[in-house]
């Protein structure tokens, strides 16, 4: 049975490095174009790519109307506040630094999931947070020492950390839905919005190249990423997702750098380091003991070689003990065992 801290992970992963590359891409496509603009063709890429991969229904739990009010919060503070913020700051701050302080994206999702969900952090991961902190900290005091431009842009990004920490927690819930289906209604209301706000503030039209490389910028690192983030908080929890997302920001980092950013400084370099081991030291984290699961009934999509799901297909079309990914209504009986595991749908329990 494959590990699902190992599948989490490594769907983390891939979220990071589409949404790392997007940042000093969306530098360079957006430069001259209106942050609102810029976050409605965000996501106009995102809402195509995610029509265009809908699963069938059998495989996927659909979206249902008492999701809506989530939705709406979720588009706007990740499809409005979070990019209309981070395309403002990358305009006023360098592309390396603001990749850095992306990093405490990680720190606002690991708090609001413990403060909302009660998601359980050792020690180990309250240090990490520790050292997000003073990483950016220091950051802040570099871009501090090149002036308030430089400093304001920087503060809009960690607005939009916080803003896409709300919409990465509120996520959570949403994580046994269909990926492509909830990332295609929260991109679509997001677009909607932002470029509703972006006629009312007059921003001008870019040019067809500009729009068409904005919009490639959205699908992959807003649509894909987004869709391979929810897939991973179904694995291991909003805490652990967002600890190994937040390699996106050193991706982000080093494309900045290869592309010929050298704003890099003795404090941007330290900050760095200590939000790296931050990263590291909470995905050291192992988490295994004697716990207990109740009896309950829910919809996901599922396979039978988990080791929670053993129930019984009444359908005859369907395989007993199936590998195969597939969606309905299924119980689960009281069970008593011990293995590693994450804060996922069936890992909800409290610790002492």
């Amino acid at each position: 049975m494959t590990s699902p801290a190992l599948k989490g992970g490594l769907l983390a992963l891939l979220a990071a490095a589409l949404f790392g590359a997007s940042t000093p891409l969306l530098q360079h496509a957006g430069r001259n174009v209106g942050p609102f603009m810029t976050a409605a063709l965000l996501y106009a890429g995102a809402a195509l790519v995610s029509a265009l991969m809908r699963r069938p229904a059998h495989q996927e739990a659909a979206v249902v109307q008492a999701d809506l009010g989530r939705l709406v919060a979720i588009a706007c503070f990740g499809a409005v506040i979070g990019p209309v913020a981070l395309a403002w700051g990358l305009q006023r701050t360098s592309g390396a630094s603001a990749s850095l302080m992306l990093t405490l994206e990680a720190f606002f999702t690991v708090v609001l999931a413990r403060l909302l969900y009660r998601e359980t952090l050792d020690r180990r991961v309250w240090l990490a947070m520790l050292l997000l902190l003073c990483g950016g900290a220091l950051l802040v005091a570099d871009q501090g020492s090149a002036g308030s431009a430089q400093l304001a842009g920087l503060a809009a990004v960690l607005l939009a950390t916080a803003a896409w920490g709300v919409d990465n927690t509120l996520s959570r819930a949403l994580a046994e839905r269909d990926p492509g289906q909830v990332v295609l209604v929260k991109a679509t209301l997001g677009a909607c919005c932002t470029a509703a706000l972006s006629i009312a503030a007059g921003e001008a039209v870019p040019d067809a190249r500009t729009a068409l490389a904005l919009l490639a910028v959205g699908a992959s690192g807003y649509g894909l990423s987004l869709r391979f983030y929810l897939l991973a908080q179904r694995q291991f929890g909003a805490a652990r997702t967002g600890s190994v997302f937040a390699f996106a920001p050193f991706i982000g980092g080093l494309l900045a750098f290869a592309a010929g950013d050298r704003s890099a400084t003795g404090w941007m370099l330290g900050g760095g380091v200590l939000m790296l081991a931050g990263v590291l030291l909470h995905l050291m984290e192992r988490h295994h003991h004697l716990h207990a699961h109740e009896a309950m009934a829910h919809a996901h999509a599922h396979s039978h070689d988990d080791g929670h799901h053993d129930h019984v297909h009444l359908h005859p079309d369907t395989t007993d003990g199936a590998t195969l990914q597939h969606n309905h209504w299924h119980q689960h009986a009281p069970t008593v065992h011990a293995h590693p595991h994450v804060p996922d749908a069936h890992h909800r329990h409290t610790h002492d």
